[in-house]
């Protein structure tokens, strides 16, 4: 399922490609043709991301709510215009160190310069996939990659597209989301209401202090309290791991048997992840990385995080294997010393 930093990712693609346009919109699949009609020919005058979920809106007032779910997916195609805010050439891109600061080159190249020319095997690096403008097709999803270029445009459909949105220049294709739907404002205030606090929308100190109360009053392990989006915005399995490897936390540990500064600490981390997440287009979570190995992280998956997807692995700290085993219909990954 995409995390919070995708999304975030593609709403802000949307901002950069739709926004202040007037839009088509179909139903290929003929699944959402009523949805469709009601925001066909509409100019998109908004588009925000809220942990896992996504809101265009319109400006007869109405928005269009997406949940990519498990198996969602948007295709991007046509003249691309690649979003400022997420790094590029001119832009920056940190990494991570055990306290969560970000760490710089020291070499007067800017991580983002070396970054645009790092692809892993997957062609995930959305820096280079993503920017433009150029006639191509790029797939935004967990992992975002350039699938073609075009020869002409709009590209016909391709499998089982829920919705396009079309612009003279630019078309944006869903398939298989778990949620897609028009809401009017109250409606999307009222799900937006039930949503945990997302750090990249609100870094405040009410935002952290509203996620640290509600840990510490609850029972409930931590490990299935950082999945619940009514606590906090946008973590996922990856994440979840990694946030509490990162703060050597114990997932089965009660949330209210944590100590405040423990609590406040895996807020601000996820704050710095999610940052780093919608610069780079990775869950890049290793910390105090030589050159060399970032640039191996960047293109290998599995050398970017310290738990996730090592079960049976040597612990990158101490040594003992990592677990692996299911909480809350999920699979996850910790180390028994590290976070005992």
């Amino acid at each position: 399922m995409p995390e919070g930093h995708s999304v975030h990712r593609i709403a802000r693609q949307f901002a950069r490609n739709f926004v202040g346009r007037r839009v088509q919109l179909s139903s290929p699949q003929g699944r959402f043709v009523e949805g469709a009609a009601v925001l066909d020919g509409h100019v998109m005058t908004q588009a925000r991301a809220v942990g896992k979920q996504m809101f265009l809106e319109f400006d007869n007032g109405l928005w269009l709510r997406v949940h990519l779910g498990m198996y969602g997916a948007w295709d991007f195609a046509g003249e691309i215009l690649m979003d400022p805010t997420i790094a590029s050439a001119n832009g920056r891109m940190g990494q991570t160190n055990q306290r969560g600061t970000e760490l710089g080159t020291g070499s007067g190249t800017t991580e983002s310069q070396a970054a645009d020319a790092v692809l892993d095997s997957a062609g995930e690096n959305s820096l280079r996939s993503i920017g433009a403008p150029r006639r191509t097709r790029v797939r935004m999803a967990e992992q975002e990659k350039e699938i073609d270029r075009l020869e002409t445009f709009p590209p016909e459909p391709v499998g089982q597209v829920r919705v396009r949105l079309l612009t003279d220049t630019v078309c944006a294709d869903l398939r298989g989301p778990t949620a897609c739907q028009v809401l009017d404002a109250a409606e999307v205030q009222a799900v937006i209401d039930k949503a945990g606090p997302d750090p990249l929308l609100d870094d405040s100190a009410a935002a952290e202090d509203r996620f640290t109360a509600v840990v510490r009053r609850k029972p409930t392990p931590i490990g299935l309290l950082l999945m619940d989006q009514s606590v906090v915005s946008g973590i996922g399995n990856v994440y979840r791991a990694e946030l509490l490897f990162r703060a050597g936390v114990n997932p089965h540990a009660p949330g209210k048997s944590l100590a405040e500064d423990t609590v406040r600490g895996l807020w601000r981390d996820w704050a710095h992840l999610l940052t780093i997440g919608v610069e780079t287009g990775q869950m890049m979570t290793m910390d105090d990385l030589a050159r060399a190995d970032w640039v191996l992280a960047m293109k290998n998956r599995a050398d970017r995080h310290w738990v996730y997807k090592r079960e049976g692995l040597p612990c990158r700290v101490c040594g003992t294997h990592i677990l692996l085993e299911e909480m809350g219909a999920r699979k996850l990954y910790w180390c028994p010393t590290c976070q005992a």
